[in-house]
Order: structure tokens, then C-alpha cells, then sequence
């Protein structure tokens, strides 16, 4: 490695706010039966919908 690197023309990272990290998690199976459900009927991955549905509840400042 370079003992020094110039950032002077870096740009900042864009997609920043798109990071995602893997967590563990318990998710009952009715609920991930209602969401693989959802997922058929919307053609979307029940993973993106819990996703989604968590982002709102955040957005939304649900309790």
C-alpha cells in the first residue's frame, strides 16, 4: 500500500443511504406466510416487502 493517498478530487459515496447490513432475526411463520403471500401477488420478494413495511414504520415513527 501507498504510505500516502490523495482524496482531493474524491466524490462523495452516493448510494450511501442504499447500504444494508444482514441481521438475525425470528419472524413468526404467519407472518412470513402473509409476507411470501404478498410477494405472489405483487411479484416483489417477501424479503423487500418486510423490508418496505419496516422502512415506512420508521419513516412513520411507528410504535
Amino acid at each position: 500500500m501507498r504510505k500516502e493517498y490523495d482524496f482531493t478530487n474524491a466524490k462523495p459515496n452516493l448510494y450511501i443511504k442504499k447500504l444494508r447490513i444482514q441481521i438475525p432475526i425470528r419472524i413468526g411463520i404467519d407472518t412470513i406466510n402473509f409476507f411470501k403471500k404478498m410477494a405472489e401477488d405483487t411479484g416483489i420478494i417477501y424479503q423487500n416487502l418486510i423490508n418496505l413495511y419496516l422502512a415506512d414504520c420508521a419513516a412513520h415513527s411507528k410504535n
